[in-house]
């Protein structure tokens, strides 16, 4: 059942009140880093029940009258054509996007800076592609000895070099389109710049997860471990702030690790630091805002066995890793989790051995299964839409919603038009021929009405689905896993 456990408009509230509070007054600045998503920021929807996925850009449109963005890029991630996982796209073009999306709130876009420049072909197209498009860009170069050489970084040689960004507002929020793009770097360089100036300005981070005033165990800190095994991050006491305060906070080991660096920075910039920890210097409200722990540790829960799912599933299609999987099962075990805790694995499981083919099961939102299997019409993702669309509306789940009359020309037509070896009819395939159905049929057409309610649904398939049907999943809002192994024994999937 679908538990609310989040206040996010008193998460919208507090977070704004936070960061205006951390803005110097007369004239200052405050840097503000912005890590992880500030758009479709589901994983924190998954864990806190409540939480709306684009709640962070609301927040900030909140303060849209004070702030501009400005985004960060790793030059060697724009040679690389590096990827964000989750969308597929390239970071170059993630960031037009994000250009896009906050231009879209009526947010202030001040430009981009590209880090690490050390003229690459590929991020030279792009700056030249950004001055086309009117949009400022910045060189912010590598720094030998960086970064533990402090004298050298904090200098003419190190942050000096860099390009000074013309910034408007009192609040520059850094962002980036992934990790490693060098927020922290963009922060801190102008803070050197401004320092030299002689304008008064701050440094602060934004960072959901882990949320420093909840248990180290905390499911909702466990399955953000569980997010960023790739990364190899791990949640720890803040040893600084129970030294300086006397308190437990909750922080993660590159925060930790990079804070004596950055206090070193921070003092040789202004000559003092006022921060005693890395958790001073955070602004994040998440965790006075929930208000049904067990609801969110019950879905955090379900989130850490999803990720080891989804690890399995990474190492099986190659581009996932024997250490990330056992990273994962170690987490499953912390928390006293199998994959019985995930109710729809085992109706999947128990469907395909009734039927002897692939099959998925499908958890409504308000906690009834469906399920559906493979037929010579239907591939099971399908089969098991129907069923759920079917059960939402309440009709009989005997009815057929699409005549066998209908579905056979659109498989003729993939098999022996566009040279489809597999007839069956793909989750897109299905909701366009019900779609077409609903315009004479009032039962297809009360079906189709219910698409929206499956938001919030949770999916197992039996075997790995193909991309469609996943990519169809993920657009309804049906968070989907499988079992790691393929419907075949062949070498090559599509």
């Amino acid at each position: 059942m679908h538990e609310i456990g989040f206040d996010n408009e008193r998460y919208l509230r507090l977070q704004s009140e936070r960061i205006r509070e951390r803005i110097p007054a007369n004239g200052g600045k405050l840097y503000l880093e912005f890590g992880g998503k500030l758009f479709d920021d589901h994983h924190a929807s998954r864990v806190l029940p409540g939480f709306e996925p684009d709640s962070k850009i609301n927040m900030l449109s909140e303060l849209r009258d004070q702030a501009e963005i400005v985004f960060a890029i790793n030059a060697n991630d724009i040679q690389k054509n590096k990827v964000r996982v989750d969308s597929g796209i390239p970071y170059d073009q993630e960031t037009l996007r994000l250009i896009d999306a906050f231009r879209d709130r009526g947010l202030l876009v001040g430009g981009v800076v590209v880090t690490q420049w050390a003229g690459q072909p590929d991020a030279q197209a792009f700056e030249a592609k950004l001055a086309r498009l009117g949009i400022p860009t910045w060189r912010h170069y590598p720094i030998a000895g960086y970064p533990y050489d402090v004298a050298r970084i904090v200098s003419d040689e190190g942050y000096g070099r860099n390009q000074s960004i013309g910034t408007s507002r009192p609040l520059v929020v850094v962002t980036a389109p992934g990790p490693g793009s060098g927020k922290m770097a963009v922060c801190m360089s102008q803070l050197y710049h401004d320092h030299k100036e002689g304008r008064k300005a701050t440094y602060a981070k934004f960072e959901t997860f882990p949320i420093w005033n909840l248990p180290l165990q905390h499911p909702v800190n466990v399955a953000y471990e569980a997010a960023t095994t790739d990364l190899r991050d791990f949640n720890l006491i803040d040893p600084f702030h129970l030294e300086a305060h006397g308190a437990t906070a909750v922080n993660y080991n590159r925060d930790v690790e990079a804070f004596p660096v950055l206090r070193a920075i921070l003092t040789q910039i202004n000559g003092t630091c006022d921060y005693k920890s890395p958790t001073d210097m955070g602004v994040n409200m998440a965790g006075f805002c929930i208000t049904d722990d067990a609801a969110c540790a019950r879905a955090a829960e379900q989130e850490v066995v999803r990720r080891w799912y989804k690890a399995l599933y990474a190492r099986r299609k190659g581009f996932g890793t024997d250490d990330e999987v056992a990273r994962s099962e170690l987490l499953m075990k912390r928390l006293s989790l199998t994959a019985a805790d995930r109710p729809v694995v085992g109706a999947a499981l128990r469907k395909q051995e009734e039927t002897g083919a692939p099959a998925v099961a499908l958890e409504l939102p308000d906690g009834r299964l469906v399920t559906g299997k493979t037929t010579a019409l239907l591939g099971a993702s399908a089969a098991v839409l129907l069923e759920a669309l079917k059960a939402l509306a309440r009709i009989e789940p005997d009815l057929h919603l699409i005549a066998p009359s209908v579905i056979g020309p659109i498989q003729d037509l993939k098999v022996n038009h566009l040279g489809n070896a597999n007839p069956r009819l793909h989750t897109d395939e299905v909701l366009v021929a019900l779609s077409i159905c609903a315009t004479t049929d009032p039962a297809a057409e009360r079906a189709m009405q219910q698409i929206e309610r499956l938001r919030g649904s949770e999916a197992h398939a039996s075997v790995i689905l193909s991309p469609v049907d996943e990519n169809v999943f993920k657009k309804l809002g049906v968070q989907q896993t499988c079992e790691p192994v393929y419907q075949t024994a062949k070498l090559f999937h599509k």
